[in-house]
Parts: structure tokens; C-alpha cells; sequence
């Protein structure tokens, strides 16, 4: 089992997803790669200290750069459509600023609450990975539980696509559940899997409401890679430190919600040998709903169902 290393350049970082762009690392099944990266806005330094565009990473490449900063794309040897990529999630260590803003701009949540037209707040965050607490500008803490917004494999379909809206195969689910430790199970689309990783988040609530977390550049991510074959899964799953997680991903919450709830329910047929009607019973008793995000145009719900949450003695 080899380990590779991705640092941020012009050659390793894209801004959206393409099963056309070639891999800047190939390894085997079972590798482990530690990329560092930047923040989602390609910042260089803190942007209330470089706001002008000279704090980017090179010039911008009006159509590959047109959203979160990614580092990759990594092939995987032997990985093929209808297989699954397993993604084991070792240590991620923040960089130390972050930020965060809210209001200002015309989104869903912001028309709601009538913050579209107001300035934009703008939260500057000092983060300490000793301590592991971020600090705003006002003085208030919070503990950090970092994990990155955008990990994924570009879609099957030729062309490019934004790395804005959470996909079956991965990308922005921003889900904060998949933190050091996790394992994150992906269906892999297309031939090498072709996976990036970015949109470092120092910590993150549930819905993402504002539609911005702490984003933070990480010092190191460090991610190991296996190709699984006849882990029949349609959307993403993971396993985290306590219990099993299904996502469910669309433009409706209802459905996003009832695609969480038939990929648990198919966990629980397999995890306990008994049949959906009676997994529905115990899910509905068991299992937890939570809105994943909110940000993306795409909604996200993931359902937890705790190891013991359901026992047999």
C-alpha cells in the first residue's frame, strides 16, 4: 500500500468536474493520498487581508476554474462503472483563518428572511488545530470538526460540470457527519473513478443555512482508496463513528428524504435479515432525519441509524 502526496498547483487544481480531464495521480486500490487544500474561493491568504484577485492561485481558467478549488483528479486503477469507491477518511488538520459570510446576495434563504438586499456579513475566523477552536473577530468560539464539502467523481455524461449541486457519485453532499474516522462509500461512474476532494470545512452546521460554513483551507487531508465490487448501492453511504448514514439528494426535500429512507431501509434488509415492511417499522422508531444542506440547489437529507439503536440480546 503506497502513499502519494498532492500539493495545490496550477497542474492539480480544477474548478469543476470532467470525465475528460486526465488524472494528476494514478494509484491502486488501497493507496493512501494526502493533499493539502486551498479554501473553496482559491484564496492564497485570508481574503480581508488580499481581497483583489493577485491572492488566487494563478490565473483562472475561465472554464475549468469556475468553482470550488479541488485537487485532483485521482485515478484508481480497476475502478469501473458499477463498482463502488471506498473512502477511508484519516486525519484533516484546518489551515489557520477561515471565514464565513451571510446575507447580501438574492438565495432562497436570504429572499425568506429578507437579507438579500442587506449588506453581507462578513466573519473572519482564526483557527487553532492544536485547541481545535475557531475564534471570530467578535470573540465568539466554537470547536471545530473539520471535513471537506466536496468529495466526489465527475458524473457520467461527457463535458463539464459545476461542482456546486451534491451528486449519486459524490461532489458538494457537505455533509458534516463524514469527519476523520468516517468511511464514505461512492458509486463509481466512470472508468479510474477520476476523484477530487476540496471545500474544506472547519466546522459546520446541519442545512448549512447561510450557505457558507467555516471555509477553510486544510493543511492535510489524508484519504485512503479501495475499489469494491458487488456493494450494490445507488446513492451515497457511509459509515461513521457510531452507526451507518444514507444520503438522499434531489431538488424536492420530500424526495431527497424518501431516497435517504429506501437506501437505510435496504440496510437495515441486510444489516438484521428481515424485510423492508418490517425495517420501515423499526426506522421509523430508530432511524434520524437530518437536513444535510440546504446551500446547493440540490437539497440533501442523510439518515443515521446508530449501532445501538436496534438491538437482539
Amino acid at each position: 500500500m503506497a502513499l502519494h502526496e498532492i500539493k495545490p498547483d496550477r497542474r492539480t487544481l480544477h474548478g469543476t468536474f470532467s470525465r475528460e480531464y486526465e488524472p494528476v495521480l494514478t494509484i491502486d486500490s488501497g493507496d493512501t493520498v494526502v493533499s493539502e487544500t486551498m479554501d473553496p474561493g482559491w484564496n492564497l491568504s485570508p481574503p480581508w487581508e488580499s481581497p483583489n484577485d493577485d491572492c488566487k492561485f494563478g490565473p483562472p481558467d475561465a472554464e475549468r476554474d469556475g468553482g470550488h478549488a479541488l485537487c485532483g483528479p485521482i485515478e484508481v486503477r480497476g475502478a469501473e462503472p458499477g463498482m463502488v469507491l471506498e473512502i477511508q477518511i484519516g486525519r484533516i488538520i484546518p489551515g489557520t483563518w477561515g471565514w464565513s459570510v451571510a446575507g447580501g446576495w438574492p438565495n432562497r434563504v436570504n429572499k425568506r428572511l429578507g437579507l438579500d438586499a442587506e449588506p453581507r456579513c462578513h466573519v473572519q475566523w482564526a483557527l487553532d488545530a492544536d485547541s481545535m477552536t475557531g475564534t471570530t473577530q467578535h470573540g465568539h468560539q466554537v470547536d471545530l470538526h473539520p471535513f471537506m464539502g466536496v468529495m466526489g467523481m465527475p458524473p457520467a455524461e461527457p463535458g463539464i460540470h459545476s461542482t456546486t449541486p451534491p451528486r449519486t457519485c459524490g461532489g458538494n453532499l457537505d455533509c458534516k457527519e463524514l469527519t476523520a474516522g468516517s468511511v464514505l462509500y461512492l458509486p463509481i461512474p466512470v472508468e479510474g473513478a477520476l476523484f477530487s476532494v476540496g471545500d474544506g470545512h472547519a466546522r459546520q452546521g446541519d442545512g448549512e443555512v447561510s450557505q457558507i460554513a467555516i471555509e477553510a483551507p486544510m493543511r492535510e487531508v489524508e484519504l485512503t482508496f479501495a475499489v469494491i465490487e458487488g456493494m450494490d448501492i445507488r446513492t451515497p453511504q457511509a459509515r461513521i463513528a457510531d452507526g451507518w448514514l444514507t444520503m438522499g439528494l434531489d431538488e424536492d426535500l420530500h424526495e431527497a428524504t424518501a431516497i435517504a429512507l429506501d437506501a437505510m431501509l435496504e440496510v437495515m434488509v441486510k444489516r438484521f435479515d428481515i424485510d423492508r415492511k418490517y425495517a420501515l417499522a423499526l426506522a421509523s422508531v430508530a432511524v434520524d432525519f437530518r437536513i444535510t444542506q440546504i446551500a446547493n440547489g440540490t437539497f440533501g437529507v442523510h439518515a443515521i441509524l446508530a449501532d445501538n439503536a436496534v438491538t437482539r440480546p
